[in-house]
């Protein structure tokens, strides 16, 4: 008997593509015709091809805060997956402390990223602040206002305090999905509890892993906000991500060419990079070389 298909349903995904094409795809054509035309004002545009592409390629402040983004974005990853992993190991399997646990370890999330940036530079400040006046009692020269180390340590425990809850619960939620039988068949193998992380539970984990690192990446690689408060992207350049080298050409001395071409290389690096990532941990879990 032949299958017959019912091809209206098509038309419960065209309100979708309507939204994706509003939302996404008509200001991503605006800013690839941007990118390619020297614009003066209202009506005065000029075509000049790839030359903002090639401008931004060879500009050393984007070298820089290149440089800066990577570096960040690796020392993250290398201290919240790690860091997300042993503390929801630690959490509790049962009881009345899973919610409270839970709960408590959400709040930063919730916290609006501004918020984030006004609560760690409140926080940090050696007059005010207790975590800074904390540091000078023990006699630590510290000062993130002053001093790069200072300041880019500060952003990167500031973001470690935001976002390692979201990979504690990611494989909080990894763990609890392991079925009970291989616990109890490693429990009869007399395997201890490093076996049992190695061999059960951190396999299970690859999937959830492969969200947290992917979401933590992409997330790190847009972070303005934060360091925008905290630091204003200093002192000099030590704090001055793509996002704000983004934000500064576009509103800061309103290069929208420029800025155009600029925002689409770092959409498809960030693609790229995102795939090549992806492609690599999947083809490691499958057992491919």
């Amino acid at each position: 008997m032949e299958k017959t298909y019912n091809n209206r349903a098509w038309l419960l995904v065209i309100p979708v593509f309507v939204i994706v094409a509003f939302s996404a795809i008509i200001p991503l054509m605006t800013v690839v015709n941007y990118s390619v035309q020297d614009i003066f004002g209202p009506g005065q545009r000029f075509f000049v091809g790839a030359e903002w592409y090639k401008e931004t390629l060879r500009d050393p402040r984007l070298h820089g805060a290149f440089l800066r983004q990577i570096a960040f974005s690796l020392t993250i990853l290398a201290i919240e997956v790690p860091l997300g992993i042993a503390i929801a190991l630690a959490l509790p399997t049962r009881g009345w402390g899973v919610s409270a646990s839970l709960v408590l370890l959400a709040l930063p999330l919730l916290i609006p990223w501004n918020v984030v940036g006004t609560i760690w530079q409140i926080f940090a400040r050696a007059d005010i602040g207790l975590g800074g006046r904390l540091l000078a009692e023990l006699g630590v020269d510290y000062n993130y206002a002053r001093d790069p180390i200072d300041a880019w340590i500060t952003v990167v425990v500031m973001d470690v305090w935001h976002w390692t809850p979201l990979v504690v619960l990611l494989c909080y939620s990894g763990l609890r999905a392991i079925p009970p039988a291989f616990y109890q068949a490693a429990q009869v193998d007399g395997a201890s509890s490093w076996a049992v992380f190695r061999y059960i539970q951190l396999p299970k984990l690859t999937g959830v892993l492969t969200i947290a690192v992917l979401l933590r990446f992409m997330d790190s690689f847009l972070i303005y906000t934060e360091p925008f408060v905290l630091t204003g992207g200093g002192p000099g350049n030590a704090t001055t991500f793509l996002s704000q080298f983004l934000a500064t050409a576009a509103v800061g001395r309103f290069d929208l060419g420029p800025a155009a071409a600029f925002s689409i290389i770092y959409f498809l690096f960030i693609l790229l990079f995102s795939w090549l990532f992806y492609t690599a941990i999947m083809r490691i879990q499958t057992g491919e070389r």
